[in-house]
C-alpha cells in the first residue's frame, strides 16, 4: 500500500494541527495504521496506532489526552489530531500500515514544528 502524509506545518506552542495519511489500497480497511515521529538526532518513535476496525487505539504516554488518531475507511485515510502542541512534539511525522505484526508500508513524512 502507498501512503501519502500531509498536514504538517509551523505552529505555536498550545496550537493544533491535523495530519492526514491517504492510502492507495482498496483494501485499506484490512490494515492497522500507525503514526511515528523522528526528531533531529533521535530515533524514530511510536506515537499512536489504530486497529483495522478502529476499535482499539494506542498512544505513547507523552501524547495521551492531546492527540487523537482516527480513520475514515470511505476515504482510505487515517488522521492524527494534535492539540496542545509542545515544542518537544517537533519532528517529522510518518504514517505506516501493517497487516501482520510489523509495519511494512511507510509514508514520506510531514514536518511538524512547534515554536515556543
Amino acid at each position: 500500500v502507498q501512503l501519502q502524509a500531509s498536514g504538517g506545518g509551523l505552529v505555536q506552542a498550545g496550537g493544533s494541527l491535523r495530519l492526514s495519511c491517504a492510502a492507495s489500497a482498496r483494501t485499506f480497511s484490512a490494515y492497522a495504521m500507525g503514526w511515528f515521529r523522528q526528531a533531529p538526532g533521535k530515533e524514530r518513535e511510536f506515537v499512536a496506532s489504530i486497529t483495522w476496525s478502529g476499535g482499539i487505539k494506542n498512544y505513547r504516554d507523552s501524547v495521551k489526552g492531546r492527540f487523537t488518531i482516527s480513520r475514515d475507511s470511505a476515504k482510505s485515510t487515517v488522521y492524527l489530531q494534535m492539540n496542545s502542541l509542545k515544542p518537544e512534539d517537533t519532528a517529522v511525522y510518518y504514517c505506516a500500515a501493517r497487516r501482520s505484526v510489523e509495519y511494512d508500508s511507510w509514508g514520506q513524512g510531514t514536518q511538524v514544528t512547534v515554536s515556543s
